[in-house]
């Protein structure tokens, strides 16, 4: 049954992807809504072969240091059917490798959000091999992996809110910043509304696998994982849609589409710690400051993050993960602990905010080495002639619509 679930799981997290690039397409420029979805797709291409390779060795392999795996498991040597119970005694390994390959993915494509419309093809592809390699995988061995050290600290994030999106988050705006903002982009609107609406139901739909599946077992866990991301995306949507009907007397399609995926990033690091009710807050909480990020801070920094990446997933992977810090409870899962609000101290939240420092200044250091070294070896901007003409035509040749 758990091999079942975890499968079903899996299938569900490698939706996101396409999902994200619809949720990303709609929101480009026409131009560009064939490079932005490449962007997602080549990463499912790319780190799944790194990801057997060498990638899955030096995130979860055994006998490694605190801060990396090892290559022990490259090519998936000794990686088959039987379950290793470092991870999952009730499901084969492979499924597991399989489960967290889909993360791999995810976090890439999620980060190409910030730089959209604006980077070459060639260097994007080298850019993804190497961070994935050099970046994703050791948060992911400090993190969840046997010996990382901030899995022996005690840093708690049930389903990748520090692994996945402050990494793509912060990641991403790092590299937007090294491209520079794009001609026009305060003249910047979504070519298609109803495409990215679609894109971010499917990403709802599919975080469900993303969050439940990290149980790794059917359990009483897995439900409340359930519960606490439906509550949580949903009070996110309300709270984002108050602050602009609040503020613009207007409530947007698009705005509810940014709040669910706030709420969704800010729960996926407490999902499987915190209460039902814990989770409302979180997700109120979540539309409120990814929303202020979106609306005010990325104006007032002067930061062209595209489509927002760094302020949906930055923000609300770094607020998920103080959070959790604050509402864990023992009570729902007996692996966490107790945070703030149920008489643990600060001492869980001092953790947190140790995993959330570390995890952006490691991501923010590391990709600005990355992409200024490929910047070095072959420009990654285009030039101004082609991002006039739009990259769809002028590097794949190709148009959206005729």
């Amino acid at each position: 049954m758990d091999s079942i679930f975890v499968f079903i799981c899996t299938l569900l997290v490698m939706l996101m992807t396409p999902a994200l690039a619809l949720f990303y397409g709609g929101m480009v420029r026409s131009k560009n809504v064939l490079s932005t979805t490449m962007h997602s797709y080549t990463s499912i291409g790319i780190v799944s072969i790194l990801w057997v390779l060498v990638g899955y060795s030096l995130a979860f392999g055994p006998n490694g240091s605190a801060w990396i795996g090892s290559f022990d498991w490259v090519g998936l040597k000794d990686v088959g059917f039987k379950p290793n119970a470092d991870y999952s005694a009730t499901i084969p390994h492979s499924l597991f490798m399989m489960f967290q390959m889909m993360f791999a993915i995810l976090t890439p494509a999620i980060m190409s959000g910030a730089f959209a419309e604006r980077m070459k093809f060639g260097p994007f592809v080298l850019f993804i091999a190497l961070w994935t390699t050099l970046v994703y995988s050791p948060i992911a061995h400090w993190v969840w992996g046997v010996g990382g050290w901030l899995r022996e600290l005690g840093a708690l994030d049930f389903a990748g809110g520090t692994v996945v999106h402050i990494a793509s988050g912060v990641s991403g705006l790092i590299v937007a910043l090294v491209l520079g903002k794009r001609a026009k982009s305060n003249e910047h609107t979504p070519h298609h509304v109803p495409l990215t609406i679609f894109g971010a139901g499917l990403l709802w739909f599919g975080w469900y696998g993303f969050n439940v599946g990290s149980a790794l077992s059917f359990n009483n866990v897995a439900m409340n994982v359930f519960i606490t991301t439906a509550v949580a995306t949903a009070a996110a949507m309300l709270s984002w849609m108050g602050c602009e009907w609040a503020i613009t007397k207007k409530p947007t399609v698009l705005g509810a589409a940014n709040g669910m995926v706030a709420g969704l990033v800010a729960i996926t690091p407490a999902c499987g710690f915190v209460s039902p009710a814990a989770a409302i807050y979180i997700g109120l909480l979540s539309g409120i400051i990814c929303f202020v990020a979106v609306a005010y801070l990325k104006k007032a920094l002067k930061y062209d993050d595209a489509l927002d990446a760094f302020g949906l997933h930055g923000f609300g992977g770094i607020w998920g993960a103080v959070a959790t810090g604050l509402f864990a409870t023992k009570s729902v899962n007996d692996a966490g602990a107790n945070g703030l609000f149920y008489g643990g101290g600060i001492d869980l939240v001092v953790k947190q905010l140790i995993a959330v420092g570390a995890t952006i200044a490691f991501c923010a250091v590391a990709t600005y080495v990355i992409i200024t070294i490929i910047n070095k070896i072959v420009p990654i901007r285009v030039n101004e002639k082609v991002e006039e003409t739009g990259l769809d035509e002028s590097i794949h040749g190709e148009k959206a619509y005729s």
